[in-house]
């Protein structure tokens, strides 16, 4: 029998402490250094392939920003016309900006020199390369600059296990595996078929095991 699984749990909030670092310690540091340290480096930009969870990050970010009482926002370059105005300011794609969007994020990397902003920005490449005028690219490039490595099969196994066990089940290892032999391989997809795994497995009172992830990975025309 098939229960009716009403889509109540809201989506799990990007955070530090739900982020697996990997080799991007010292990029996960000084994200929180901005928060932390106010005479500190006031711009940080992180830059990696899609998936490697720079994106999270910078929502992390925000949220933590948030939680302590700071005037913060989370923008994206895809849609940014113009910024917010926030002492905190999280900028993901960019590379996407138009120009005056573009003349706006320069007016904010302004404003976090003279000490009166924080910025945090990511992007798909290293500054200099980025599809940006000069100036705003230079100016990105002066604070702190980090590469996003992707994970290892481990470390993705590790934060699938910490995913479900934020989702309230317990993801079998051989599941992780399966499913990291048998999907695309960036943590948005395998967060994706992660819920779900979690929904088929409610709908059907079963737990989640490599059959029942095959029968996922199914529906979706995955192989």
């Amino acid at each position: 029998m098939t229960q009716l699984v009403l889509p109540l749990q809201a989506a799990l909030a990007p955070r530090f402490d739900n982020f697996v670092p990997g080799r991007n310690r010292e990029a996960v540091a000084a994200l929180k250094a901005l928060l932390a340290d106010p005479l500190g480096e006031p711009i940080v930009y992180l830059w990696g392939a899609p998936g490697c969870g720079r994106t999270h990050l910078l929502a992390a970010l925000v949220e933590e920003a948030k939680r302590a009482g700071l005037p913060a926002a989370l923008a994206s370059g895809r849609s940014a016309a113009s910024l917010p105005d926030a002492v905190l300011l999280a900028l993901d794609d960019v590379e996407r900006l138009d120009p005056t969007g573009a003349q706006a994020f320069f007016n904010a990397l302004n404003r976090a020199r003279e000490g009166t902003m924080r910025v945090a920005a990511s992007g798909p490449c290293p500054p200099a390369r980025l599809r940006l005028r000069q100036d705003v690219a230079t100016r990105l490039g002066s604070g702190l600059v980090f590469e996003i490595h992707p994970l290892s099969d481990e470390e993705k196994i590790a934060a699938l296990a910490a995913r479900a066990r934020e989702r309230g089940f317990t993801l079998p290892q051989e599941a992780a595996r399966y499913l990291l032999t048998r999907s695309p391989r960036n943590l948005t997809c395998l967060f994706a078929i992660l819920e779900r795994l979690d929904l088929r497995s409610l709908e059907r009172h079963r737990p989640v095991t490599v059959r029942l992830l095959r029968e996922v990975l199914g529906e979706a025309g995955d192989p």
